[in-house]
């Protein structure tokens, strides 16, 4: 009998992390609950972080369900979303947070009979939850470096990181950089992995997505792109249309003011292939920082499912892909890797293999058979 899971993780919704796709298949067999995120920095007096805080508490109030979501939850999972105070570094706060979602979760648990579950920690600020839950065992999974993830209260969560280490049976890093900052005995590495299925199946263009050649990124707009190298490329490319789907999150004015870049705002998850399958090359143009240094970014197999040639400044996760991806170093010259990307158009066969034995399915197999040793 496989144990059920209770999954401490960002709010489930429209853009699934790696977390989400990897429930997704372990559904299978675990029955999960799925605990919305716990803050992980202190709220801030404006606008976004009190519309957020609203919109928490309306969600604590009501029904267990998925907050924005864009389908039916999937068979097997429930949805909680706890009432939290989201204050990194206040042990006070930790301890309220700890009785918080006890008194939430344990009647949750009981309805559904699930006794002895395994605790998954996606994010730090979980371990206020560690013991009072009748777990059998602990897993942290860690997707991103918490020291530099823009953000967060980096100081207060990386403290908050070690103890929930110190606690945890396994630890699942995503990339060779954070299985490095654990203990071997217990750490094992399992990168990302991409839906080949959706990004490799054939879809309908976007109808707001401009013709001609289309240089293109999708994600959070934010401050690990590095925005001048944009602008450069695309004063250098004025025959080309820069294109950016996804919430912006940083300043990007000097880039917005140029006649060939468009910001299209965020969409669902399930479009983004009628996008990057129908631009001409897909970018990744990240700075090189210590979050990017430790990052293993969900586009970048996106990108090469979806079979579109890529532009990218290098990184490690990019190491094992860069034959087949026009790379230059942080700071280079992306309008010169574009036309090199562009040249590379007809190896999208290349592309798609080299991610064909990749998929979530794959990578939850091997989480499976870490969660029965357990």
């Amino acid at each position: 009998m496989t144990a059920d899971l209770v999954v401490f993780g960002e709010d489930w919704g429209a853009h699934p992390s790696s977390t989400q796709h990897l429930v997704r298949h372990l559904l299978a067999h675990h029955r999960t609950v799925w605990v919305n995120s716990i803050g992980l920095r202190r709220p801030r007096l404006s606008a976004h972080d009190m519309g957020r805080a609203l919109r928490k508490l309306r969600a604590a109030a009501g029904p267990a369900a998925a907050p924005r979501a864009v389908e039916a939850l999937p068979e097997g999972l429930s949805v909680v979303s706890p009432l939290a105070v989201p204050w990194p570094g206040s042990r006070l706060a930790e301890r309220a947070n700890g009785w918080l979602l006890a008194r939430r979760l344990r009647p949750v648990l009981a309805a559904r009979g699930m006794a002895r579950p395994i605790l998954w920690a996606s994010l730090p600020s979980a371990v206020a939850a560690v013991g009072r839950l009748g777990e059998r065992a602990v897993v942290y999974y860690c997707g991103d470096d918490f020291g530099a993830l823009s953000g967060v209260d980096h100081a207060p969560v990386l403290e908050m990181e070690q103890r929930l280490v110190a606690k945890a049976d396994l630890v699942i890093a995503a990339s060779p950089e954070l299985a490095r900052r654990f203990p071997a005995g217990k750490t094992r590495l399992i990168p990302h992995g991409v839906d080949g299925a959706l990004f490799g199946t054939p879809s309908t263009r976007a109808a707001d997505l401009p013709g001609g050649k289309v240089a293109g990124f999708y994600g959070s707009i934010s401050d690990w792109l590095d925005l001048a190298m944009l602008e450069r490329a695309a004063r250098a490319l004025p025959d080309w249309s820069f294109v950016f789907v996804g919430p912006v999150r940083t300043d990007v004015s000097a880039l917005a003011g140029l006649p060939n870049v468009r910001f299209l705002g965020a969409r669902p998850h399930g479009a983004l292939p009628s996008y990057v399958q129908h631009w001409t090359v897909s970018l990744i143009p990240f700075r090189d920082t210590p979050q990017i240094r430790a990052c293993n970014p969900l586009k970048l197999r996106e990108y090469l499912a979806a079979g579109t040639p890529v532009a990218a400044t290098r990184f490690p996760a990019l190491e094992p892909y860069e034959p087949l991806v026009a790379a230059i170093d942080p700071d280079g010259d992306l309008a010169m890797a574009i036309r090199q990307a562009e040249a590379m158009a007809p190896d999208a066969a290349l592309r798609r293999a080299a991610v064909a034995e990749e998929g979530w399915d794959r990578r939850a197999d091997a989480v499976e058979a870490l969660l029965a040793a357990l």
